[in-house]
């Protein structure tokens, strides 16, 4: 197998995840002006909120989505209207919640509901908010739906600590409290505040949501890289206990090879968890750098043998034996090394494109060479 046919296992492992992702619903409930579009546009990649102004599914209620996306948003616009039409919004929601329980299908039900408030403009919390809150998660005990309030705008702060405080007095049956400030917001040019809490939401959201919609939540978040990393290793983690187990029994050199088809699904599965769009040459230019040229054999015996001489105190493959510990460490220091590239694409440092460069594709020769050594010492 070359790295021209592990690239190519390896898009198509990626379209197929990519297919299989869970759809991730969400109510989105606040009244005009509070940011709602513009949180969404901020936590998730794609500008979601600006992909149209969605379908009404009720009489009040838009359903938000977009063509191979695996999200969806229930927007509630003009809830600021009178008590009846609060209610009759209530009601819609408790329906949708419902239906999406008795369904039995985890791409129809609704997975997290926010009621967003606008810290900005001398706001309170009123009563009003506090029992409407009360009826729709006693209403909703039967199905019950996480409800995370979201303090959009929390600027200042102190304001934000505020607001926070009153909301939580209120000792409703909700997950958290968020003050998120979306944006930079800039005062007159004086004094910019800078944006914060969006990663906050993301990790509470990663906590709130079942098992089965955590890849969903990487894939379009795009407000926590740290998050995307710390998910993104706990793959490395799995693919090296497939490999070979927690004991890392020794394997005949010739049953080495098995250890391809879970790296390939290792990289496929970060490459999701990141949701950034490379094509086999990126695939294919990552391999290369890290075993060889794109002629090489994968776990070939050249190349395996060249992989372990740059792993201090690893010796050599004898016996016809590669040690489970020494496969698990190259698995350990491909993973880290493509999370590294991923984190510099994700950051604007260097193009998805850039990889076909000689100095890029040194750079992470030098960086898998570095992760070798480091996970070695770590055992």
């Amino acid at each position: 197998m070359n790295t021209n046919e592990v690239a190519k296992q390896c898009i198509e492992l990626i379209g197929e995840k990519l297919k299989n992702l869970k759809k991730l619903n969400i109510i989105v409930i606040g009244k005009s002006g509070v940011g709602k579009s513009t949180l969404i546009n901020s936590l998730f990649r794609g500008n979601f909120a600006e992909t149209g102004l969605g379908r009404p599914v009720t009489n009040e209620i838009r359903k938000i989505e977009k063509k191979d996306y695996p999200m969806v948003i229930y927007d509630t616009p003009g809830f600021e209207l009178s008590k009846g039409q609060q209610n009759k919004v209530k009601d819609e929601i408790i329906s949708l919640i419902r239906k999406g329980a008795m369904s039995n299908d985890v791409n129809k039900a609704i997975n997290c509901i926010w009621y967003c408030i606008n810290v900005g403009g001398n706001r309170t919390f009123d009563e009003t908010e506090t029992a409407w809150i009360r009826e729709l998660t006693e209403s909703n005990k039967d199905t019950p739906v996480p409800v995370i309030v979201v303090l959009t705008q929390a600027c200042p702060k102190s304001k934000a600590l505020e607001m926070k405080a009153l909301v939580e007095k209120e000792n409703l049956d909700i997950v958290k409290v968020v003050p998120v400030l979306a944006q930079d917001m800039d005062f007159d040019g004086e004094y910019v505040a800078k944006s914060y809490g969006l990663d906050n939401l993301i990790n509470i959201m990663s906590e709130t949501l079942p098992n089965e919609l955590q890849d969903t939540l990487q894939n379009v978040q795009k407000a926590s890289l740290e998050a995307k990393k710390k998910y993104a290793q706990t793959a490395i983690a799995t693919a090296v206990a497939a490999a070979f187990g927690e004991g890392f029994t020794p394997v005949p050199f010739a049953d080495a090879a098995l250890l391809v088809p879970t790296q390939v699904g290792m990289i496929a599965t970060i490459t999701v968890i990141f949701g950034l769009d490379v094509n086999k040459s990126f695939i294919t230019s990552f391999v290369s750098s890290v075993v060889g040229s794109a002629g090489a054999t994968i776990l070939g015996r050249t190349i395996v043998s060249n992989i372990i001489k740059l792993i201090p105190g690893a010796g050599s493959i004898a016996g016809g034996l590669i040690s489970g510990a020494t496969a698990g460490i190259i698995t350990t220091a491909l993973g880290e090394t493509y999370i590294k590239i991923m984190e510099m694409v994700y950051k604007g440092e260097m193009k998805a494109e850039d990889i076909y460069s000689g100095k890029k594709e040194k750079l992470i020769s030098k960086i898998f060479k570095e992760q070798l050594k480091k996970e070695r010492h770590n055992k």
